[in-house]
């Protein structure tokens, strides 16, 4: 088939990639500024392991190709997939108007992106009522995002299910064909109406965060009560009726997507004349938690933090990206510098976005080494747990910083360990 994909988001990239490496003729639309445009050098920065290789491959073999958003989907178009930005909603509208009189009766467009809960059928009438249209060709569903960054190119070609939305059988059909070689070790596709498809994802993901802030207030609450957290959670976790996922506590969570839904999903929930209370209070024990650490710290120096030189490790909203969205990071980083202290950072990868976040400041030196940032510091905090913190030289670290105070964010150190080599420990809920 012949698919013209448009975004510049990740799920746009890796819809085209993978779809592509199955045959398909793709064409990706993205802006000008996109890193698909940069696939044939070394300034392609989205580090999504695999995406790169796989993007390039596809390119080089023909079958996909990149061009601007401004281009209108060609006339061999036969399904047209909508993976855009929150923000361009009239962008989406506007691709249905543009599309001929004429298009095959069984024409596609597979609505991949966040938009509000209802915007598949409103795509549905604007395809249908477009002048001199037949209102019996062509059919809008909803397959929604639910790629986890780190990991989207194996969430999309392994997927444990898929969430299609559709009204027309034929619909289904097709969506169930084009997903076909992604869908063999058994049979993952859950069909539903396209507005039950869009509010599932967003239920998925408040449902997620509210998981994330129940255990965050219990970790605090277990600091009060001399309990270890970790051992409550894998209690928790042995109870079937819970499971382990999503039960780790920690410094809050970020993430563009992640915090926009759930805050989409309380907004939604307001606008019908319900009350969010409970999305409510999940999205805001998550701004508290952002500033625990800084809260430990404060308690452990008396308040007396001016002048002071602290260390963090992580600022990306989680590991293996480059994005600082809504990063608890971020929030603990103003903090400090409100009392005056110097802050020096260290992230994999999501330096660049710091900087263009904070812009020139004295109070703020990064460094691509996590040594270095660590050297003459009074404390050190861990705050994205990327895989390369988990297990450093501690002996070389102690020696490194003026005060072996380290605040754990993500609980991925032991207590009894690092108190072992001398360190002063906080966790989230840690004894």
């Amino acid at each position: 088939m012949f698919l013209e994909v448009y975004g510049d988001t990740l799920c746009a990239l890796v819809s085209a990639a993978a779809m592509a490496s199955t045959g398909h003729q793709v064409t990706l639309h993205v802006s000008a500024d996109s890193v698909a445009n940069k696939l044939d050098n070394d300034d392609f920065s989205l580090r999504e392991p695999g995406l790169a290789a796989l993007m390039l491959e596809q390119k080089r073999a023909g079958r996909l190709v990149v061009a601007p958003l401004s281009v209108l989907p060609d006339s061999q178009c036969t399904v047209l997939w909508l993976a855009l930005a929150p923000d361009a909603l009239e962008f989406a509208h506007q691709l249905m108007d543009s599309l001929p009189a004429n298009i095959d009766p069984e024409f596609l467009v597979v609505n991949q992106s966040t938009f509000p809960v209802g915007t598949t059928e409103a795509l549905q009438r604007g395809l249908l009522n477009r002048p001199g249209a037949d209102s019996r060709f062509g059919a809008v569903v909803s397959v929604p995002d639910l790629l986890t960054e780190g990991a989207a190119l194996s969430g999309f070609t392994r997927p444990t299910h898929w969430l299609v939305g559709a009204d027309m059988p034929w619909a289904s059909r097709l969506v169930a064909e084009l997903l076909r070689p992604f869908n063999r070790r058994r049979d993952g596709i859950m069909q539903m109406r396209p507005r039950e498809a869009e509010f599932t994802k967003l239920a998925i993901n408040g449902m997620l965060a509210t998981r994330l802030s129940y255990m965050n207030d219990m970790a605090n609450l277990a600091d009060s009560l001399d309990v270890d957290i970790e051992r409550v959670r894998q209690g928790m976790g042995a109870d079937t009726r819970i499971g382990e996922a999503y039960l780790y506590p920690g410094c809050g969570f970020g993430g563009l997507s992640f915090s926009r839904d759930v805050m989409s999903l309380a907004s939604t929930l307001h606008h019908s004349g319900l009350q969010a209370q409970l999305l409510e209070e999940v999205l805001q024990i998550n701004e508290r938690q952002k500033e625990t650490l800084f809260r430990k710290l404060w308690q452990h120096f008396d308040t007396q933090l001016e002048g002071r030189k602290v260390a963090l490790w992580g600022v990306a909203f989680k590991p293996e990206s480059a994005r600082i969205d809504h990063a608890p990071a971020l929030k603990l980083i103003e903090a400090l510098w409100a009392q005056g202290v110097q802050v020096h950072v260290h992230d994999p990868r999501a330096l660049p976005a710091l900087a263009e976040w904070a812009g020139e400041r004295d109070d703020l030196v990064l460094h691509d080494d996590p040594y270095a940032a660590a050297a003459g510091a009074d404390a050190l905090m861990l705050v994205t747990e990327w895989k390369s913190y988990w297990s450093p030289d501690f002996a070389r670290l102690k020696a490194e910083m003026a005060v072996p105070l380290v605040l754990d964010g993500r609980n991925v150190w032991d207590p009894a360990f690092m108190k072992g080599r001398g360190f002063v420990y906080y966790g989230i809920g840690r004894r």
